[in-house]
């Protein structure tokens, strides 16, 4: 039984996390796909530049959703076979960050995954998620870089699990996602070190 769930949770995480808010929506509201505007990515950031807020919201608590089903389903059925909470959680993650950027759905072309990501901390600890969560918001409103806030955020994040949790794997599965969700950003990191970056903004209205 428990060779099978190290097979069921990989395979549920990806298929789950493959479902993205920003596409559905944009297809179904706006007509639109969101991977052929602005800057590209399916995800809450482009979405809201590209439409504005009034859907955006939708897309951001979707994803965090999406992560938190997963993180839960992950989590009993790894404790129902005797294994770790956080170790389910963790081992999902790393196949719903793979579900979340190469999409089967859309032909395996999907966005970054730093909700994802975000949604999983809080399920490793809570303590983690909100010292990620804090740091991302204190910079975006203060140098107003999303891709910034997330990559920092998340570290703090892995850093903060791994000083209150002494549990290696974990740890190890978490920093694996959020070095691949960095990884994702390299695009984002190669225009922060050229100044070219656009800021971000919480208002509603779309971002020139």
């Amino acid at each position: 039984m428990k060779i099978l769930i190290f097979v069921v949770v990989p395979v549920m995480a990806y298929l789950i996390s493959a479902l993205n808010p920003a596409i559905i929506l944009s297809k179904a509201v706006y007509k639109k796909d969101i991977r052929n505007e602005g800057s590209g990515n399916p995800g809450f950031t482009n979405f809201k530049r590209v439409f504005g807020g009034k859907l955006a919201w939708a897309v951001f608590f979707l994803d965090i959703l999406k992560g938190a089903v997963i993180s839960v389903i992950a989590g009993l059925l790894f404790m129902a076979v005797d294994l770790d909470f956080d170790l389910g959680v963790a081992y999902a993650a790393i196949f719903a960050m793979l579900g979340h950027a190469f999409p089967v759905y859309y032909g395996f072309k999907g966005g970054k995954g730093f909700l994802v990501a975000l949604s999983t901390s809080f399920f490793l600890d809570w303590r983690a998620g909100l010292v990620a969560t804090l740091v991302m918001v204190v910079l975006v409103l203060t140098v107003k870089y999303m891709s910034l806030a997330t990559m920092a955020g998340l570290l703090c994040g892995v850093l903060t699990y791994a000083a209150v949790e002494a549990k290696f794997i974990p740890c190890l599965l978490f920093a694996f996602c959020v070095i691949f969700m960095i990884a994702r950003h390299h695009e984002n990191i190669d225009r922060l070190i050229n100044g070219t970056e656009k800021k971000f903004s919480l208002g509603h209205k779309k971002e020139a």
